[in-house]
């Protein structure tokens, strides 16, 4: 089941004596903080929807190199802010940037089945992350070890969220390394 929060950065600390608290941003664009009227405080990055705690205006946002100074209503002062850190801050999907055709969340791929067109079903997707090139797909296996797959159209060329899957065609030799 898709969570109804989409997780988008993370409290690391507090800024200064007035209450802003830095932000590490978990999306691809920091600036996106700057458009942001609310949101909602969790304590999981993974399961937000699960873990919510409040929904919290926002009085300012600032950008500050690669992190957000976010201030929020209710928590103007240091010592009151300081009880964020740690915290996550997510979004619900029809505040969420609307990814474009063919596109989808990163998140939303957890959980999917991967299927290999001739070795069959290979576990579920455990995690996706971004190494700098390409992103890679973590697929948990069931008695094996994990299976890494470079995210690259020639290898990984359908997602059906209706179906659960994520169709892949791994290239020779790939899952001889994992075996």
């Amino acid at each position: 089941m898709r969570n109804s929060y989409l997780t988008i950065g993370k409290i690391v600390g507090v800024h200064g004596i007035k209450g802003e608290v830095k932000v590490l941003p978990l999306t691809d664009d920091v600036r996106r903080f700057k458009k942001l009227k609310f949101c909602a405080l969790c304590k999981s990055a993974e399961n937000p929807d699960e873990f919510f705690i409040e929904k919290i205006n926002i009085l300012s946002v600032r950008i500050d190199k690669d992190v957000a100074l976010i201030k929020f209503e209710g928590y103007e002062d240091r010592t009151i802010a300081e009880r964020l850190r740690n915290l996550f801050i997510s979004v619900s999907r029809d505040n969420a940037v609307k990814p474009k055709d063919g596109e989808f969340f990163i998140v939303d791929l957890i959980g999917l089945n991967v299927i290999d067109d001739n070795l069959g079903e290979l576990g579920t997707i455990q995690d996706v992350y971004e190494t700098g090139a390409n992103f890679i797909v973590q697929v948990k296996r069931r008695g094996k070890k994990d299976l890494l797959i470079p995210y690259l159209k020639t290898i990984c060329y359908e997602v059906d969220f209706e179906e659960n899957s994520f169709k892949v065609k791994l290239p020779d030799g790939l899952i001889d390394i994992y075996n």
